[in-house]
């Protein structure tokens, strides 16, 4: 099956047909680095990863390019406040992200480009746009010109007519043609000498608007068209429809053939949520309530579509928790089961079909909620025919290798600590030697210990198995 996906621009679910065979080119909005991430922005992140993981199931080499907007009025405000430039301000924030996104897996972007180091090719394009009519300059500062551009909101289909005061595109303080029209450059002030946040300019020193960093930094790396860009929902409009704007004005070709937008993360209240409204939940929050960052990860990316809204709640949580012991239970049986002498031909072949769907649910505009749901089916199965003794090496060497596949996007099936396993088994032994010399509260201890950590340990005739579970902490 071909690889389809919803395309904002055309409001329809179209083949990809990349612009290189073979390649695609992806950009993505990252980070603003005024603040840690919230778990909403992590929901956009790890959409990137699950489509660039899916491209390259395809057999697409990727390039991916995540951009960091390292200056920006909020963060001009909190440095202010804070006593420290911009690039020292943003420090701790930009550290912070690039450990979330090792904690949830999330493969790294070829480039990660800071706008703060790109502003020749920002005032090289701002310049073209003075030239060619696309933009003016008002009291030192430069702002593109909306009624130049009649594509103007084709990508968030909208009214152009309905356009107001009060919009994000328009809240500019500066004097302006329009009050729709926005910034391209903002004129140099005291306080951004200071905060080492102005640079010159043939149009007067300052810094450049929140929007024309993609635009620079995209033609930077991918060239002036490309294959992808995606980002959260929310900036749709106006940062995407700008971003449109001032690069086909500029450069006289499309900026990018599909488009692709991650819906909205809820507070468990059901609003969405968001730094700027004070309502945010972080990973770091997370993970001191409990939170396995792979549970999250598996909760961000397979409990919801991406194009479907998703509440976080703490039942929510666990029941992906639970999901992903689950699967690692299942995988570990099938590994340790005997293999039964005959082949179970349906067994084998319904894996077949399984990994067929899976696949095709995949290339239909990402839809892992879909394709892990025939999954769990199939290991209700499986399980069954392990039970009965029915499977065999071809049956195990078929599951396994779905298995593979699924992780392939999941990645939630390797230990999610370094050592972990073998600190668990060196606690069991311990434990066992306590059980036989009689000390029986030093081996309650150690199993209590365990379970506080998430690791459920089970007696048998074989010998002590453990198991992830839900930390007791985080019930």
């Amino acid at each position: 099956m071909t690889l389809k996906l919803h395309n904002t621009l055309t409001g329809s679910k179209d083949p990809f047909e990349p612009l290189q065979d073979g390649q695609a080119g992806m950009y993505t909005c990252g980070p603003t680095v005024w603040n840690f991430a919230h778990v909403g922005n992590l929901r956009a992140f790890l959409f990137y990863d699950l489509l660039r993981r899916q491209l390259q199931a395809d057999g697409y080499r990727v390039t991916h390019v995540m951009n960091l907007t390292d200056i920006d009025d909020r963060i001009l405000d909190q440095a202010m406040h804070a006593g420290t430039t911009i690039a020292e301000y943003v420090k701790p924030y930009v550290d912070a992200f690039f450990e979330d996104m090792r904690a949830l897996r999330a493969l790294p972007a070829d480039r990660y480009p800071r706008a703060t180091e790109h502003i020749p090719e920002m005032v090289a394009m701002i310049g073209t746009l003075l030239e060619r009519g696309y933009a003016y300059a008002a009291d030192g500062d430069v702002y593109f010109r909306i009624d130049s551009f009649p594509r103007y909101g084709r990508l968030s289909h909208l009214d152009r007519s309905g356009l107001r005061a009060g919009m994000r595109v328009s809240t500019d303080k500066y004097d302006k043609e329009s009050v729709s029209d926005f910034a391209l450059w903002k004129k140099a002030h005291p306080h951004d000498e200071e905060l080492g946040a102005a640079w010159d300019a043939p149009f007067g020193r300052g810094r450049p608007g929140w929007h024309i960093e993609c635009s620079a930094m995209a033609k930077r790396y991918l060239g002036e068209t490309f294959d992808i860009h995606g980002g959260g929902v929310d900036l749709m409009f106006p940062h995407h429809e700008n971003e449109i704007a001032q690069s086909e004005a500029a450069n006289g070709k499309p900026l990018a053939r599909v488009w692709l937008h991650s819906e909205h993360l809820a507070e468990a209240g059901g609003e969405k949520m968001s730094k700027s409204a004070g309502g945010f939940t972080t990973l770091r929050d997370l993970g001191a309530a409990g939170h396995d960052p792979l549970a999250v990860r598996f909760f961000l990316i397979a409990n919801a579509h991406y194009r479907s809204r998703l509440r976080l709640t703490t039942e929510a949580l666990h029941a992906s928790a639970e999901q992903v012991r689950r699967l690692r239970d299942f995988a570990d049986r099938v590994r340790r089961t005997d293999q039964a002498t005959a082949q179970d031909q349906a067994l084998i072949a319904r894996v077949g079909e399984v990994r067929a769907a899976y696949r095709e649910a995949l290339d239909d505009d990402l839809n892992l909620p879909q394709g892990i749901g025939l999954v769990f089916e199939l290991v209700r199965e499986a399980n069954t025919a392990m039970d009965e003794m029915r499977m065999g090496e071809n049956g195990r060497r078929a599951l396994l290798d779905l298995i593979d596949e699924v992780d392939r996007h999941l990645d939630v099936m390797g230990a999610e600590e370094p050592g972990l396993a073998e600190e668990v088994e060196r606690l069991i032994a311990e434990r066992e030697a306590a059980r036989v010399a009689r000390d029986f509260a030093r081996a309650d201890v150690i199993r209590e210990e365990l379970r506080q950590r998430g690791i459920a340990l089970e007696d048998s005739r074989g010998g002590v198995r453990w198991r992830r579970v839900v930390p007791e902490k985080a019930r």
